[in-house]
């Protein structure tokens, strides 16, 4: 079965100005390195790592909000970087994305209506009342009522905004949204309500989800599949179950470190990161996580690792586990 998304070699270097008295030497920033993944239909695959590892400009590489330097996108049988600039803007009905700040994502000057219709008519809808009835509709979806559609961005909570921002993600009826860290700048006691309320979404619409975020609790809660970043580099991906129960490298068994115990019986001695991650305008040599890892070799600062299949269906990039194979 061909999947909804098929994403090889997605690469991002970005062109930093040059150093120096005279700035003559430019350097490249290695934002995003030779990313592959696909997800099928009404899945959701959480994207996990540190600040800075790279995952937030693979979601926007994605809606083509940032050109990718290399690779190539599958969406539904069409290469997105080949698009004529019509027809992506046609298939961009598909694709959204939910931001992060629910502050900063809205237009203070619009309405709560005219913020979730703008998409339909930037797609050809007209101003009417069945768009209007249809906006509505989304809002209700959302758990906003109706009386909040003549209301301003200012007027709401954070929660509430990021509610409207998924209506306003609805509005076209995609296939995928990107959800970028979208409850990270919420309260802990909104946060759960918005999970809640995506999940819901994704059952009702049949949605597929990519779920960036640094909270690994929030994305076992959600995930089916989940990919790990470090530096620029997919270092894991498995299915939920089988990297939670058993993660296989060493970044990922000391994000997992991170996560709070409530009980201290339940804590259990694991690798934990030590120094700072390394720039992406010089990463390291070989494993990219060499500089951090407590089970570096020789040949982690030599050759950098390929994912490789460690188990069914789990992916590691990482010498330790292709040599204990």
């Amino acid at each position: 079965m061909t999947p909804l998304l098929r994403v090889e070699g997605l690469t991002k270097h970005f062109r930093m100005a040059g150093d120096g008295l005279l700035r003559r030497r430019a350097r490249m920033l290695r934002a995003v390195d030779d990313v592959s993944f696909s997800m099928e239909k009404g899945e959701t695959l959480g994207l996990v790592g540190e600040s800075g590892c790279g995952k937030s400009t693979v979601g926007r590489m994605l809606l083509r909000l940032i050109e990718p330097t290399a690779g190539r996108i599958d969406f539904l049988g069409s290469d997105l970087l080949s698009l004529t600039p019509a027809a992506l803007r046609a298939r961009r009905r598909d694709v959204q994305i939910i931001f992060q700040d629910p502050y900063g994502a809205l237009d203070p000057r619009m309405t709560v209506a005219d913020i979730v219709m703008e998409p339909l008519l930037i797609h050809g809808a007209r101003p009417d009342a069945a768009t209007r009835a249809h906006v509505g509709r989304l809002l209700d979806s959302v758990g906003l009522a109706a009386r909040h559609a003549a209301n301003y961005p200012h007027q709401f909570s954070g929660g509430q905004r990021q509610r409207v921002g998924i209506a306003r993600a609805l509005a076209l009826q995609p296939k995928l949204i990107v959800c970028d860290e979208p409850v990270s700048a919420l309260d802990v006691s909104i946060q759960a309500q918005i999970v809640n309320l995506l999940q819901d979404l994704q059952e009702e619409f049949g949605l597929a989800y990519l779920f960036i975020a640094h909270d690994l609790s929030v994305v076992k809660h959600v995930s089916n599949n989940v990919a790990v970043m470090y530096l620029g580099k997919l270092i894991e991906i498995a299915n939920k179950e089988s990297l939670y129960a058993t993660p296989r490298h060493p970044y990922t068994q000391a994000l997992m470190a991170a996560v709070p115990i409530t009980h201290p019986r339940d804590r259990r001695r694991k690798a934990r990161l030590a120094g700072e991650i390394p720039s992406a305008l010089d990463p390291p040599k070989g494993c990219r996580f060499h500089t951090r890892c407590p089970h570096t070799m020789p040949i982690c600062r030599e050759i950098e690792p390929v994912l490789a299949e460690a188990a069914s269906g789990h992916r590691v990039a990482c010498h330790l586990e292709t040599m204990a194979g």
